[in-house]
């Protein structure tokens, strides 16, 4: 084999290492089956968290669908000043989750899981596991509320409690879409086979 075609399979090897997998999303983000049979890690990942946190499956998989779309590296978009100069991020948000920096380091010192990353499937469903056990707490929104714990969920527990999605009717109008997708993935999953996945 001459040098030149070794160099070549090496320089390819390398590029198919950065591109695809998970940094893309499943591509039938309307199914629960078709994302959990395409990517069985985040099946596992999802009932991991119902285990641990009592967070059901469709609720994780709605939420994960409104914040990120499924994508493990996903941020908001840039802010720019006079409309063309780019001055940074519209928040600290990242990953499956949508954490914020603050939020994710109270995760991550509580549970004592200092290593997790808000771009892989488990650490970003067990924080969102903890995170709806303290609505559940603080807020008395039962873990199976899609609606309501996404209103928390983005509005932040103190927010929630104090009612701000209330003057902001493109977000309760969201949340009901969150409810409606989690019900929809519920009923998904309920009908197909996932025993062996996961």
């Amino acid at each position: 084999m001459s040098r030149t075609l070794r160099a070549m399979m090496l320089v390819l090897a390398v590029a198919s290492c950065g591109v695809g997998g998970s940094s893309t999303a499943p591509r039938n983000l309307d199914n629960a089956c078709a994302i959990v049979k395409e990517r069985p890690e985040y099946l596992r990942a999802f009932r991991a968290t119902e285990r641990k946190w009592g967070v059901p499956v469709h609720v994780q998989m709605a939420t994960i669908y409104q914040e990120s779309r499924f994508i493990k590296d996903a941020r908001p978009p840039f802010r720019y000043a006079a409309g063309v100069v780019p001055i940074g991020r519209q928040s600290s948000a990242l990953g499956y989750s949508q954490a914020l920096d603050a939020t994710w380091r109270e995760y991550q010192v509580e549970t004592g899981k200092r290593g997790a990353r808000r771009t892989r499937i488990a650490d970003a469903t067990d924080f969102m596991g903890w995170y709806m056990n303290n609505t559940r707490e603080r807020n008395n929104v039962s873990l199976s509320d899609a609606r309501n714990q996404y209103l928390a969920y983005h509005e932040g527990q103190t927010g929630f409690a104090r009612g701000s999605f209330n003057k902001k009717a493109w977000l309760v109008r969201v949340a009901g879409d969150v409810a409606s997708r989690a019900n929809t993935y519920r009923s998904q999953l309920a009908n197909c086979n996932t025993r062996r996945r996961g």
